[in-house]
């Protein structure tokens, strides 16, 4: 007669409620292994997007940043990232070079809080282009694309920015129709001069148009919006242009942050092939994750309105110009890293200058 086996002692015996648990541990596992993988999938997805743009790798060591500037980053600069921000005047998708930058940016991002400062530096700037050679900022950039822009505004500017993003009039357009356009304010004085800038670029887009009807506050389309950015034939002049610039950019970072996850990949898809960045895609990825922390708290121009004037610089042609360039670099570290005591560089007194030798003789 076979030998009854013992029961299972209560305590070896697996119960109800646990292979209940084990089964819904079970679940939730692969649960997170899908959610995974989904995530990988919309990685790789983004990579190709990114690669499929005009993505550029910048060489080590083209890009200036002064000793000074290197041993006070940890003090003023620390917690900081800084962008530049290049809009050229181009309908034919040209970003790397040999095209005007019109919009000259820098985004300041505080990481800890997500605060965002702007500061156009307007185009018609005489500054050191990057190659100790004086004139209109805008021509560092046709000159030697993003490396030389991004280095005219390091040693101008006591700076240590590494990163850029360039966009053209099609990138703009396409990224304000994916978020349904944005709320802008459009006056009288306005109304003629988008309505023009729009039946030019709609010919040169080979596309259709709709006039914008009236003042006030509406909602503009990519086109509208690019067209708005472009005005300068109001009072303000260049100036004024800079800060529609800095309006359309704050306008475009509130709607994107109420976007929804589908119509931020839907940008990602459509937009993503008309920009020309430095960003690689862990960048990318870390930025829009984070869209609702950023918030811009305050934005401006440089050089700073008391401390520039204008006038036609030789063969330079008509020329902001910053009538103190180490104030201006003071007033700037301020503005952005809240720094109140920045003493600027040996290279930065030196290059202010020879910006007071070469203009003083033209602003009598």
């Amino acid at each position: 007669m076979a030998a009854r086996r013992k029961p299972e002692p209560q305590s070896r015996r697996p119960s109800g409620r646990r292979k209940k648990k084990k089964k819904t541990g079970k679940i939730i596992l692969f649960i997170i292994e899908i959610f995974a993988l989904i995530l990988v999938t919309m990685f790789l997805y983004s990579a190709l997007k990114v690669e499929r743009v005009g993505k550029v790798n910048i060489a080590e060591g083209s890009i200036v940043i002064n000793e000074t500037v290197k041993e006070h980053a940890e003090a003023v600069m620390k917690g900081f990232r800084n962008v530049a921000l290049f809009g050229v005047d181009s309908t034919d998708g040209r970003l790397d070079k040999n095209t005007r930058t019109d919009t000259i940016m820098i985004a300041s991002i505080n990481l800890d809080n997500g605060e965002v400062r702007l500061v156009s530096v307007y185009r018609d700037t005489y500054l050191n282009l990057g190659n100790d050679r004086y004139n209109k900022a805008n021509a560092a950039y046709a000159q030697g694309g993003p490396e030389q822009a991004i280095n005219m505004l390091n040693m101008n500017l006591d700076l240590n920015i590494k990163d850029f993003v360039t966009v053209g009039f099609r990138g703009v357009m396409e990224t304000v129709d994916a978020l349904g356009g944005i709320m802008i304010n459009v006056t009288d004085a306005e109304l003629t001069h988008i309505n023009n800038y729009q039946q030019t670029m709609a010919k040169d887009l080979r596309r259709d148009f709709v006039p914008v009807a009236h003042s006030g506050l509406q909602r503009l389309d990519g086109l509208q919006a690019t067209a708005y950015c472009r005005i300068r034939y109001t009072a303000g002049d260049d100036f004024r242009r800079a800060e529609r610039n800095r309006e359309v950019l704050k306008q475009i970072l509130d709607e994107a942050k109420k976007a929804s996850p589908a119509t931020i990949n839907k940008i990602a898809d459509e937009v993503f092939g008309s920009i020309y960045t430095s960003f690689d895609l862990a960048d990318i990825i870390t930025l829009l994750a984070d869209i609702t922390k950023y918030r811009v708290v305050d934005d401006s121009g440089f050089p700073e309105e008391a401390m520039r004037t204008t006038g036609t610089i030789g063969r330079a042609g008509s020329c902001v110009v910053p009538l103190d360039l180490e104030k201006n670099s003071i007033w700037l570290h301020e503005f952005l890293f809240a720094f109140e005591e920045y003493a600027p560089s040996a290279e930065l007194k030196s290059y202010s200058e020879k910006i007071r030798s070469d203009t003083s003789q033209y602003l009598r």
